[in-house]
């Protein structure tokens, strides 16, 4: 059974979002007695959060939302009906908050579903896709009216810190069942323990950060292709033994970005001739990834709270922020988000094949096809840019997750375990994941191959997970839902206002982002 929402829904105030959380923190009291032994749950409200979805990358994030026509009838029902058997436990997975709402991607996850159902009578699953622009909202919703959802996924480390604390301890359900975790990386597994010890998470999907690029405009440009393996201290050399030879960095990103972008009239970057106002074809762009923790992070990585919970933006974003900036304004070799909007990048800018390079993650194979689906063939893999001597390919990372108010944690650490396993190449490849499970990782390449055919060198993005940030840009900060508020905010006028002072910018920003972390503070 699945139901779609996709008809808009009014936004909830966010006095009713934290409301809503603190009746969910309420009912996990209220229902601790019917869990299974072993299993907890937290009652602590201090570490949930309200929350909005403002990302324009799929961090976390579906770039474009499902256009399925909402079925009033499913979307007014109640989802904790009896099934059609009467005795059936009903799992409710919710998807909405990361991936899943592409045409694809809602295939996959039916096939998955209705394969389980079919083979089950104790247990069926009810697959609720949300739309990601409103599923924030909805699951807020769900939880004012005391209606959770049981599953939620895939999410990443962004959509789960809006729900800080509310999910289940899978760890007593691992012991209790026997699960077998040894054949993930004990580090991978690691990376998902909350500081208070609990495990409520498990790996399934990886997304390193690689270059994406247009072979079809490098060789009309006549340039060498961006290096496609990392050296010995992780820096690689762009263009060797050619004029253009030199470290693969960001200085030479802009550098080759200026060649390969065009005007109406011919020019290039390079030309002084060129307006950037009558642009048709750029050089670079962060393809959904320009929330500012995000994008500075190509930079380095860092952490914006300093030791005494104010805020202190890190260096290497600073600099990416301006570096950027003046790529779009300046230079021209970067959309603005007039131009990213238009006709010609129609929201998808790499893929309208009019962009040469992309930085953005492996996800984005869900995205880079025709409007039937099929795989374009223009494109391949190049290593991340260095930045001062130092590579960051930073890394997202979905799971499935269970709410620790559901009323059935036996049923539904059962279909966790189905989705993690048995189902998860299905839905890695929908996906455009690749497996945390070692094992899976050539079945997985393989399947994109069918519909990449072009031979793209997938090694790329493998080994860009050596390189990944240290902390997360993804890390949880204190009032975090605020926090990406106002980081969206600095974003839209990065990309709009040509005047913008970045310095002064941040200034206001860190003063912004103090008082949301004193205010948030536990």
């Amino acid at each position: 059974m699945t139901r779609i929402f996709a008809a808009p829904r009014p936004a909830v105030p966010a006095a009713t979002r934290l409301a809503a959380l603190m009746v969910l923190v309420m009912m996990l009291a209220a229902c601790s007695g019917s869990a299974s032994e072993g299993t907890s749950a937290s009652e602590d409200a201090d570490d949930t959060a309200a929350t909005e979805s403002t990302d324009d990358d799929m961090e976390e994030e579906d770039p474009e939302p499902t256009d399925a026509a909402a079925d009033a009838d499913d979307a007014d029902a109640d989802p904790t009906e009896e099934s059609a058997s009467g005795d059936a436990v009903e799992i409710r997975w919710f998807v909405g908050l990361g991936a899943g709402g592409q045409p694809e991607q809602i295939a996959a996850q039916e096939a998955v579903v209705e394969a389980f159902n079919d083979s089950r009578d104790d247990i069926q699953i009810v697959l609720e896709i949300v739309e990601n622009d409103v599923a924030y909202d909805t699951l807020s919703t769900q939880i004012a009216g005391g209606n959770v959802p049981d599953i939620i996924g895939p999410v990443g480390r962004d959509g789960s810190n809006s729900y800080a604390g509310l999910y289940l301890d899978l760890e007593p359900l691992i012991e209790s069942t026997g699960y077998d975790i040894s054949r993930f990386p004990a580090e991978t597994v690691e990376n998902f323990r909350e500081s208070d010890g609990t495990l409520p998470g498990l790996p399934f999907a990886s997304y390193p950060s690689s270059i994406f690029f247009n072979t079809e405009l490098f060789d009309e440009a006549g340039l060498p292709y961006p290096p496609q393996s990392y050296g010995a201290d992780g820096t690689a050399v762009y263009g060797e033994g050619t004029e253009y030879e030199g470290t693969w960095d960001f200085d030479k990103v802009a550098e080759i970005a200026a060649i390969l972008a065009v005007d109406a009239n011919g020019n290039d970057g390079t030309s002084p001739d060129f307006d950037r106002s009558q642009t048709v074809q750029w050089g670079y762009v962060n393809q959904w990834t320009t929330l500012m923790f995000a994008q500075g992070t190509h930079f380095g990585a860092g952490y914006p709270v300093a030791d005494d919970g104010s805020a202190d933006i890190p260096e290497p974003w600073e600099q990416e922020w301006a570096w950027y900036h003046d790529g779009v304004w300046n230079a021209g070799w970067a959309p603005s988000q007039e131009q990213f909007d238009s006709e010609l990048l129609s929201g998808n800018p790499f893929a309208s094949g009019n962009v040469a390079m992309a930085n953005t993650h492996l996800w984005y194979t869900c995205c880079v096809r025709d409007d039937d689906g099929n795989g374009l063939d223009f494109w391949d893999l190049a290593v991340m840019p260095s930045h001062d001597g130092t590579v960051t390919a930073k890394m997202h990372a979905d799971t499935f997750r269970i709410m620790a108010a559901t009323e059935h944690p036996d049923e539904a650490f059962e279909v966790l375990t189905y989705l993690l396993d048995d189902s998860a190449l299905e839905l890695l490849n929908a996906y455009g994941a690749a497996p945390a499970d070692p094992g899976l990782t050539d079945a997985f390449f393989a399947d994109l191959d069918a519909v990449f055919p072009q031979g793209v060198n997938w090694q790329v993005a493998l080994d860009s997970a050596s390189y990944t940030d240290v902390p997360s840009h993804e890390q949880n900060v204190p009032g975090w839902d605020e926090y990406k508020l106002a980081m969206a905010d600095f974003e839209s006028a990065q990309l709009s206002d040509p005047d913008m002072d970045i310095a002064a910018a941040i200034a206001e920003l860190e003063q912004e982002l103090s008082g949301i972390f004193a205010a948030n503070a536990e």
